[in-house]
């Protein structure tokens, strides 16, 4: 991005500017018309070439903002891994821990159309919020693990995770939806948000960071001898 030419109201601002308006509108380029700071609104595609980066997309899959991190944007990804993963156990601890997990429900279930579906589609059916939370990354995962009855990899050095995004018994959920002030069903709306909001901070990671033009010291060489 074109940084705003130094006191644009002097002379040496006013060249700078027609300079700078001079080369981008030869480069196809287009300026605005105004050009308050010189810089160009939009460039054709063979101006820019962006490059997509799928494992940068994963990576952002499997921890928010780790794909913006690993192509050296730290700032931002820091702030979306905090940001999510914030919303994400917050929504959890809300919920007292018990609003993110895949219910065995499939024998269980009186909809016919359930029956017709396979068992994990059933399952997901009836909990679709899960299907906004998984995109939320490894965070997730534990309830899959859950769900095909596989031992979580540090249940064995804390007990207190086994039961970690299981499904509670019915009595247990019944007591939190009825029993409960809302805290259980805002709780799964923020790990939903949080889960959905990582699908754009996944795109962004694809996409990688814009293209951006700067002034050259060729051009502020140039600015400086025709201002004078």
């Amino acid at each position: 991005m074109l940084p705003s030419c130094p006191g644009n109201e002097t002379e040496y601002g006013r060249i700078a500017d027609e300079y700078l308006a001079d080369k981008y509108s030869t480069e196809n380029r287009v300026m605005p018309t105004s050009m308050p700071s010189a810089r160009p609104t939009a460039m054709p595609n063979s101006a820019v070439k962006r490059s997509f980066s799928p494992l940068a997309g994963l990576l952002s899959y499997l921890v928010p903002g780790l794909g913006q991190i690993v192509q050296g944007r730290v700032t931002k990804g820091l702030f979306f891994m905090v940001s999510l993963y914030g919303m994400f156990f917050g929504g959890m601890c809300l919920g007292a821990w018990k609003n993110v997990y895949i219910p065995d429900s499939f024998h269980d279930n009186p909809l016919p159309i359930a029956k017709k579906l396979p068992p994990v589609v059933s399952d997901l059916y009836n909990r679709p919020q899960f299907l906004g939370q998984f995109w939320i990354g490894v965070a997730a995962w534990p309830a899959i693990f859950q769900y095909n009855h596989v031992t979580l990899p540090f249940a064995d050095a804390d007990p207190n995770w086994r039961n970690f995004q299981q499904a509670p018994p019915e009595h247990i959920l019944k007591e939190l939806q009825t029993d409960g002030d809302k805290n259980w069903d805002l709780g799964w709306v923020y790990t939903v948000i949080a889960g959905v909001l990582n699908v754009l901070v996944m795109y962004d990671a694809f996409a990688g960071p814009a293209f951006t033009a700067s002034i050259t010291a060729n051009d502020r060489a140039r600015i400086e001898e025709v201002a004078a």
